[in-house]
């Protein structure tokens, strides 16, 4: 499993002693595979390490991940400000005045976004710190404003587009609360033409407006696919490959084109007169986003869960 650590985690672990590290790092292994589909139990395992080496900054930032994951804000908060600390830069302000929002102060997570630096030139930052904004503006009953910062945002046409996609995405969000569904399901569709890697629900949201319900596929059922499935698939295989190639293909002539698109985007001159939104217009070449998501199971956590059973036995003998 160690060699499954990334290669800063495994560096920072070197200064522990070889037993301590071994466990540290099956905690924090775990915590990174579960964050995703049991973000509570992801937590005990962070925790179960910053118990054990606490002053390690890729410690602090597993328990302030892991802690946002499954809602527990003040946790998440008091990390992230440390870890703000030791490292500084501006990187965390939009977390971190999430977490002050998330808690009800919205006063502070205001002052938190304040704190940016004017000059900054991370437009991706920027836009995060954007959206924690209109957020907090809805929050305060203040949608017209929250919507007036992300159309001026997504007129700009600047960031990546992940950014673009989160910034449509907030903006059809707020538009469905308003009751305009028929141009919250366009900007949803827009936001799709953006979300290259599938990132953000839009399927599901999609589905809901139309009212049409997605089939949940569990890993048994796959595993019940791949059973039936394997002659055909056996049969066939030659003339997929020869598809496959033939889709390689032209991806490899499209994909110069793209590239050329999102420099000239995350160049532009952020400067100068904000356009006004028009119609949403799915992005060229972007890839259209299916929903689905692949979960990575956890098979090799053995270490981890014993030390947190072992601690939940401790705890019991205690209590007794």
């Amino acid at each position: 499993m160690e060699s499954e650590l990334p290669m800063g985690v495994r560096a920072e672990l070197k200064g522990l002693p070889k037993d301590l590290a071994d466990t540290v790092g099956a905690h924090i292994w775990a915590a990174g595979q579960l964050v995703d589909e049991d973000p509570e139990l992801a937590f005990r395992h962070a925790e179960a390490a910053r118990r054990r080496a606490g002053r390690l900054p890729i410690v602090r930032e597993a328990a302030a991940e892991t802690a946002y994951a499954a809602g527990e804000y003040a946790i998440a908060l008091r990390e992230f400000r440390a870890i703000r600390r030791m490292n500084g830069g501006d990187d965390l302000l939009p977390v971190i005045a999430d977490c002050e929002r998330a808690l009800g102060r919205h006063r502070e997570a205001l002052a938190v976004l304040a704190e940016l630096d004017p000059n900054t030139r991370n437009v991706d930052l920027r836009i995060e710190c954007l959206l924690v904004e209109a957020g907090i503006r809805d929050d305060l009953g203040q949608r017209a404003e929250a919507l007036r910062l992300l159309t001026a945002a997504i007129g700009r046409k600047i960031g990546s587009h992940s950014a673009q996609a989160r910034l449509r995405y907030a903006y059809a969000d707020l538009l469905e609360q308003e009751g305009n569904v028929d141009a919250a399901r366009e900007w949803f569709t827009s936001a799709a033409s953006y979300d290259r890697d599938s990132a953000l629900d839009i399927s599901d949201r999609l589905a809901a407006i139309d009212g049409v319900v997605l089939p949940d596929f569990t890993p048994e059922d796959e595993e019940d696919d791949d059973e039936f499935g394997d002659e055909d698939d056996s049969e066939d295989e030659g003339d997929f490959d020869d598809e496959e190639d033939s889709d390689d293909e032209d991806d490899s002539e499209d994909e110069g084109d793209f590239d050329d698109e999102d420099d000239e985007e995350e160049l532009e001159d952020e400067e100068g007169e904000t356009d006004p939104i028009g119609d949403p217009e799915p992005a060229r070449d972007a890839d259209q986003v299916d929903g689905s998501a692949e979960a990575t199971p956890v098979d090799n956590a053995e270490a981890a869960d014993d030390s947190l059973k072992s601690e939940d036995d401790t705890e019991e003998d205690s209590d007794r």
